[in-house]
């Protein structure tokens, strides 16, 4: 009986120190019109892993098949779809145990920034160690889009979206209203009543949760938010960084508002000690390389002593990441027409109204 406690004790310590030497795990969530079998998606999560062998990762999926995942990505309650994969994760065994010692590393696509976020104001178990968004609505978007005539999946959630935007019915239902944030001051008056998302994880009525503050404010490795240079799909881009940009084109950028100031989601905390990062990149929405990718995972995502990155076929990885751009190559805008908020390699583009 001794020999038998001795043995468990010890395989128990072991695997402490494995956990705590291994390389931290990777979550990411994809955005609106994508899937996690996207092979683009697929070359991220494997990018991490040619990096740090070893290395654990989960890609986020509300459906077990890509068409309900995309599916889910238009239709459904962001508070719901976030609780399920609270639920997701902390299920993840594989995941968890990996994520013992130092928590995960998260990245957020588009909108799946935005939802990765919302995860970590939450529940956050397991607990994110350091967030990176590329192209993220932080602050929400301005404008809804116009649909490609065959996508009928988006031509059907878009339709509600333009004339009923403030019913309790698309505020639950319609995954892109749920962070549309208009700055008129008679748009504003509605949103902060009916907004089924954004205005609550912003913390933006008089009502706040101090937990929502407690936990973006105490991630460890920080918010790192890119914004793409020319992005025309993210409408106001500035919304990546948190800024609000107002119908005269004014900018008044995140440390001159007053929920920075107040400290509404911990922004101010993370800012004052260093991990809040203001970065971008060149090129269109979701244009990353993996030279970018590469900088990320071993400039911003911390990693154990012990934990060494190796160098990769940059060649190879650079040819899977082509899909992630692919809605957007060639696209041309037609007078005040752009691309808005979609990077599915096989849904085709979607036209901003």
């Amino acid at each position: 009986m001794v020999r038998r406690i001795a043995s468990l004790l010890l395989a128990s310590a072991l695997a402490s120190v494995t956990a705590a030497t291994a390389p931290v795990p990777l979550v990411i969530w994809h955005g609106l019109g994508d899937t996690f079998d996207n092979p683009g998606l697929q070359s991220v999560a494997d990018l991490y892993k040619s990096i740090y062998p070893g290395a654990v990762t989960h890609i986020i999926h509300l459906a077990d098949d890509g068409g309900g995942d995309r599916k889910a990505s238009y239709f459904g309650s962001l508070p719901n779809e976030i609780a399920n994969v609270c639920e997701q994760l902390s299920a993840d065994t594989n995941l968890t145990s990996a994520a013992a010692a130092h928590g995960v590393h998260a990245l957020g696509f588009s909108q799946g920034g935005l939802f990765m976020r919302g995860y970590v104001e939450a529940c956050n178990t397991p607990k994110v160690h350091t967030l990176v968004t590329f192209g993220s609505p932080h602050n929400g978007i301005s404008e809804f889009v116009k649909c490609k005539p065959t996508d009928w999946v988006c031509r059907t959630a878009f339709s509600f979206l333009n004339a009923n935007k403030w019913s309790d019915w698309v505020q639950k239902n319609i995954v892109p209203a749920q962070y549309y944030r208009h700055p008129s001051p008679e748009e504003m008056e509605k949103y902060l009543e009916f907004s089924g998302f954004l205005a609550d994880i912003n913390n933006e009525r008089a009502d706040k949760n101090t937990s929502y503050k407690s936990n973006l404010g105490d991630l460890e490795g920080g918010l790192v938010l890119y914004k793409f240079d020319e992005d025309e799909v993210i409408i106001p881009k500035e919304s990546v960084w948190f800024a609000e940009v107002l119908e005269d084109g004014k900018v008044t950028w995140l440390t001159d508002r007053e929920m920075y100031h107040e400290d509404w989601v911990g922004l101010k905390k993370l800012n004052e000690a260093g991990k809040l990062k203001f970065l971008k990149t060149g090129g269109g929405h979701m244009h990353i390389t993996d030279e970018l990718l590469t900088e990320v995972y071993t400039k911003y995502l911390w990693q154990p002593e012990g934990v060494v990155p190796k160098k990769v076929n940059s060649a190879r990885i650079s040819e899977a990441l082509g899909s992630l751009a692919v809605p957007y190559q060639g696209l041309e805008s037609t007078g005040d027409q752009r691309p808005i908020m979609v990077q599915n390699p096989r849904a085709g583009p979607i036209w901003r109204v």
